[in-house]
């Protein structure tokens, strides 16, 4: 079943208790990102502190109600431009707004996730497999209609492979 529109965002919204995402590219196309991605090519920064968007405030609301949002990010360095600008623009703030978000930076290891591509899971129970094209170009969402067992564990192993955020930004690595 692929996911669009209003079931998408029935999702995102819909959970009990957790939502929790994994991402592999260096990059991500979005559209809706083109002008903010252009003010930080111009030197733009956002105050992470300061900041508040519709986001932030749903995770704050999520947080209030006991939910949680997380996800972990498998990297490798040198940091593409898009990374750069997400650790800027979305990262710090959201961190902060109470997302966990955790890097997997696999330079100089073994990936103990490799061929496992980007994914939503909802209460652990509800699996989206997230398309893209090799550009990071969106092409598809699609409900998963197996067992989620293998994307619990793959969860638990980025969990305990990964870093938080605020942790890995602080060690300036580039």
């Amino acid at each position: 079943m692929l996911l669009d529109g209003d079931e998408w965002r029935a999702m995102l919204r819909g959970f009990r208790s957790e939502a929790w995402r994994l991402e592999t590219l260096p990059q991500y196309l979005v559209p809706q990102e083109a002008e903010e991605l252009e003010a930080f090519r111009a030197g733009k920064r956002v105050d992470p502190h300061a900041y508040s968007s519709a986001y932030t405030e749903d995770l704050k609301r999520l947080r209030g109600e006991g939910k949680s949002k997380g996800r972990v990010h498998v990297l490798t360095r040198p940091f593409s431009e898009y990374l750069r600008f997400e650790f800027s623009r979305y990262y710090a703030p959201h961190v902060l707004a109470g997302e966990d978000i955790r890097i997997l930076d696999v330079t100089e290891r073994e990936n103990p996730l490799p061929d496992v591509g980007d994914f939503w899971m909802f209460d652990r129970s509800t699996v989206v497999l997230m398309k893209y094209e090799d550009d990071g170009t969106q092409i598809g969402r699609e409900l998963y209609e197996g067992d989620p067992a293998p994307f619990v564990e793959w969860q638990r192993i980025a969990v305990a492979e990964s870093v938080p955020f605020l942790e890995y930004a602080e060690r300036g690595t580039e």
